[in-house]
Parts: C-alpha cells; structure tokens; sequence
C-alpha cells in the first residue's frame, strides 16, 4: 500500500479522535459536541471553518495556489437510535445512541486528510471537507443542499466514502452506475366495517382485504415489472384487531420499496396505489394510501467512477480494487449529491470483526448491530485515498 507517511505517524492521534466520537454519539441533526469536535480541529490547524449548513454541518475549506478548480469530500457525523452491547472503554456512554454505522471512522478519516492536506498543500486549488449531519434518515445531504452548500461551495465533483464490513480490510471497492437503491416507505390503511366474529356479514373486513392487497402487490415484481430491473417490496408491519371475537374496522400494511432508477420506482408506487385502491373498492372498503419517497438511488457518475478506481489502485493496489461491486439495495444519503454533482461514492472494507478490543458483544461486527465497531487500521488508509485524489484531481503545476 502507498500510505501517506505524516498520516500513519498520525495514526493513533486518529484513533482517539474516532474513539473519543464513538464514545460520545449524537443522533440526527443532535451532532453539536461532534460539530464542535470537527470545528475545533480544522481550525487548530489553520484552516477556515462554515458551520450551520444542514443545522448542524461543518465545511472546511482548504485553499492553495492559484486554480479556480475545486472538488468536494464527505463524511458523515451522526449515529443511530439503538443500545450498543460493547463494553470496552470506548462504548457509547449514552443509553440508546450508537455509532453503529462508523460513521465516527469516516469522520475521523477526513479530519486525517484534513490535517495533512493544510500542511503539505501539494495541490493547486480549493478542497471543501463536508461534514455532514443527518444521514440516518434525516437527509441531511438533501438540508445541506437546500442551505446552499454548492453555491456557496461551488465544487466541480464530490466524493464520498463508507466503511463496509465483510469485504477485507483495506480493500476499496466502487461500481459505475447505481450502487446502492432508493429509500421508500408506504403506510396503507384499509378501513373496512367492524363487526362481531361470529357475525362476519354484517362488516367489512379489513383484514382479508389487507391480505388480498399484501398478495396482490408481488405480483407487481414478477408481471408488472422487467425481470431485468431489479426492486424489492417488503411488507414488515401487519397492524389490526385487538380481541379475537372482533373484526375491526381498519388494518394496516406497513413497509418499503427498494429500486436501482427512478422510472421503476414510478411503477411500483403506481400500481401499488392502483391495486390498494381498487381491491379495496371491491370490497367496499377504503383505503389511505401513503408512499413516503426517503432517498433517491445513489448513481455514481462514469468519470468520476473511473478516476477514483485510479486513485484506489495508486493507494492500495491493483489487487486490493474491486472495481465492479455488486451493488446493494441498502440506501445512503449521498444519493442527493450526486442528483447535483458529478462524483463516486466507494466503500472500504471494515474486515470480519477481528479488530474489536476485548468487551465487544457477541454478535457480528456488522453495521447497524449492537456489537459493531469501526475498524481503527482503516484511518491512514482512508485518509491517504482522499489525500491522493486531491493531489491527483488538483496537481501542482509543473
């Protein structure tokens, strides 16, 4: 590997940084002690500090020489609303928040690069560091968009990048095109008529109109929609009744949508509508059907794609690149940004788990579990690929 020297000196200086985050998790658009953290460095070592974009987001921003050329990196600052069951001394120290994302790593790893990039300035133009809050589920991307961050930011590309556990530490993967799906939720309420279970006729039961919509939906997957499109329809919440000598008047169908482009996404949510509607009137019954749009498919551009497979390669290796990931229906914020920017989004791998200190939990190290823990050997590498491609996307003049 081709790490940044000044970087692994700085390793466990990093580490405690990470460690110290981890400790301390903060929730969506909560991040103000991360905030202040990330503010606090970036201006202990000279460099120029916005905050308030997406309520809680810090950019930094790094200038040298005299290009007008400018491109912009991300990490991530918030943590999830879940109880951690590690022990060791950097667990979470408040009840029901963890960084069970490691989302303190990539913050951690930017700050590295941060560092080392104000030092040595061996780039000529403007580097935007964007730490943003919110991605769990509060699009922050998307608040820190509307708060003007690339007018007032105005940046050619944007890079972003996520630990991920089960691929080899170390290894950096990527793919062109979609990478990672939408986000969507639907809340679908059928109001039948309630009655008594031994007098079924004089209602109209909701909870076998709901059982004839949940069927009726997959066979939008497999006739409505190309066999080469990919999607995926999961019903996860079933809500009705409370005696079992009742029929109630409504049910609920609660659950999510996952799709790689837009246009299929268009589909399901209209025949799902359809079918919901129209089942429902031919029982008599209504329904309220609500579809929640939360992230957009996350696209990595072609260009940007194949300069950071460049990049990756230079750092890790040729044989440390998977340049052709299979993508994965989980979501990311990220999405939003490269809806403005042309960028790649690429993921490194946090290994198995044989990293964690003694005191972790039983369960596997895996994102959004309890017993996760971000991979501390992954900081100089991580901070060493967004060293390098700011030195490749914005070299010296010769």
């Amino acid at each position: 590997m081709k790490l940044v020297e000044p970087i692994i000196a700085f390793q466990s200086e990093l580490q405690q940084i990470r460690r110290d985050l981890h400790a301390h998790p903060e929730l969506c658009y909560e991040e103000r002690r991360t905030s202040d953290v990330v503010a606090a460095k970036l201006a202990e070592w000279g460099i120029p500090v916005v905050r308030g974009l997406g309520l809680t987001g810090v950019v930094g921003v790094i200038k040298n020489g005299t290009s007008e050329r400018a491109i912009g990196l991300r990490a991530d600052m918030d943590a999830l609303p879940m109880q951690e069951v590690n022990t060791f001394p950097h667990a979470s120290r408040h009840p029901g928040k963890m960084h069970a994302c490691g989302h303190d790593g990539h913050t951690a790893m930017l700050l590295g690069a941060a560092r080392h990039l104000a030092r040595q300035r061996d780039f000529d133009g403007t580097v935007y560091l964007v730490f943003q809050p919110a991605e769990e589920g509060g699009a922050g991307a998307r608040r820190m968009i509307e708060d003007g961050l690339f007018e007032r930011f105005p940046m050619e590309a944007i890079y972003g990048m996520h630990n991920w556990p089960g691929l080899a530490t170390g290894t950096l993967s990527v793919t062109a095109g979609p990478m990672m799906a939408s986000s969507n939720e639907f809340h679908v309420t059928v109001r039948g008529k309630g009655a008594h279970a031994a007098q079924p006729h004089n209602g109209i039961d909701p909870i076998m109109i709901a059982i004839q919509i949940a069927q009726a939906w997959q066979t939008i997957i497999t006739r409505n929609k190309s066999p080469l499109d990919t999607a995926v329809l999961s019903i996860t919440q079933i809500h009705a009744g409370s005696a079992t000598n009742v029929i109630p008047d409504e049910a609920k169908l609660i659950g999510t949508v996952r799709t790689f482009t837009t246009p299929v996404l268009d589909l399901l949510e209209n025949r799902m509508r359809a079918l919901a509607e129209h089942i429902a009137a031919g029982f008599d019954a209504e329904v309220d059907f609500v579809f929640k749009r939360n992230y957009p498919p996350l696209v990595n551009h072609e260009k940007e794609t194949r300069f950071a497979v460049e990049v990756m390669k230079a750092v890790v290796g040729e044989g440390n690149v998977n340049e052709r990931i299979e993508p994965t229906m989980g979501a990311e914020d990220f999405a939003f940004f490269l809806q403005e920017k042309p960028g790649c989004y690429i993921f490194i791998g946090n290994g198995e788990g044989e990293h964690r200190d003694g005191g972790h939990g039983l369960g596997p190290c895996v994102l959004h579990n309890g017993s996760y823990d971000f991979n501390d050997t992954l900081l100089p590498i991580g901070a060493s690929f967004w060293v390098e491609l700011v030195e490749t996307a914005l070299p010296l003049a010769k």
